[in-house]
């Protein structure tokens, strides 16, 4: 019997062993079908834009210095992994920083691509992701050149992005955010045709990414059509970069969406701050907040976030 057993125990491991080898070889000739279960495992990231208003704006009892308490208290409240800021100037991401810890945040100034004007930042968990690259370009016929803008608009017009990797399961993802134009119509379609081949044309595909900002256009508007695909406004032989509205996708009978509130609270109008990704992407939240401290905003917009789920397709 106890050789038996000793029989038993050899052949049970001689499986173990077959079986744990079958694995690696299989993991090896085909990575998609690996035993790696990070990358199997989604990645939960909480996202939000949001329109902070200019500090030097001369808006009265709504001034900066009245209401950035307000601002610093819905970052802080909303534990958002990664944040995209529009009408943000140097001093106030500063401001911010310093109130709210824990975030790092990457940008330049439209002005001189340093930190003259207003930021298009993005500010990021920098306990959880390591920023890997970044940029900004220009929304206009010439991307790489600081200050420039075509297309009609009479103030230049920027997108930041950058590529943050998590450091637990070493994922990543880009993340892009923009503040396109408040007059020139033309000028924000060329602005989503040139943001749609530049996300199409990041360098790694295969990693997820999301689109946050303030697009002056509503949900009919023929710019946010083209990025949700319902629209043709590229030249002949470009493919856009197919996009869907997070908050649409668990929202889409909601009538009361206007995102612009003027200071006043309104809930009327267009919705006109998005956060966009692939239709690969699982939206688990998604929502219009509208803090409010006895009827006074921290903004005259509301802020809009978005819980994404995706798995990284390789590290």
């Amino acid at each position: 019997m106890r050789w038996e057993r000793i029989f038993q125990y050899w052949f049970r491991m001689k499986i173990v062993a077959f079986t744990l080898v079958c694995g690696i070889v299989i993991s090896w000739l085909n990575p998609g079908l690996g035993w790696t279960a990070d990358t199997e495992k989604p990645l939960d990231v909480k996202v939000m834009t949001f329109n902070i208003r200019y500090g030097t704006a001369n808006d009265g009892d709504n001034r900066w210095e009245n209401r950035r308490e307000m601002v610093f208290e819905v970052i802080r409240d909303s534990k958002a992994d990664v944040i995209g800021l529009q009408e943000a100037l140097l001093f106030q991401i500063q401001e911010i920083l310093a109130a709210v810890k824990g975030y790092d945040s990457v940008g330049v100034g439209r002005d001189d691509g340093k930190e003259k004007g207003e930021f298009s930042n993005i500010l990021y968990r920098k306990d959880r992701f390591t920023m890997d690259t970044s940029g900004t370009f220009w929304l206009s016929d010439t991307p790489e050149v600081p200050a420039s803008r075509s297309w009609g608009n009479s103030i230049p017009r920027i997108c930041t992005w950058a590529r943050l990797v998590d450091k637990k399961t070493k994922k990543a993802f880009y993340a892009y955010n923009v503040h396109l134009d408040h007059q020139s119509q033309p000028s924000r379609e060329k602005s989503v045709v040139l943001l749609s081949r530049r996300i199409a044309d990041r360098e790694k595909k295969n990693e997820p990414f999301f689109l946050t900002g303030d697009f002056n256009a509503g949900e009919d508007n023929l710019a946010i059509q083209y990025l949700k695909g319902d629209a043709y406004l590229a030249e002949v032989g470009t493919t856009p970069q197919i996009m869907i509205d997070t908050f649409r996708v668990l929202h889409p009978n909601d009538k009361e969406v206007g995102t612009f509130n003027g200071f006043t609270g309104r809930k009327d109008g267009d919705k006109i701050d998005y956060i966009f990704t692939s239709s690969e992407m699982e939206v688990v939240e998604a929502a219009i907040h509208r803090t409010n401290q006895e009827e006074r905003y921290p903004s005259d917009h509301f802020p809009v976030s978005a819980k994404l789920q995706f798995i990284t397709l390789s590290k």
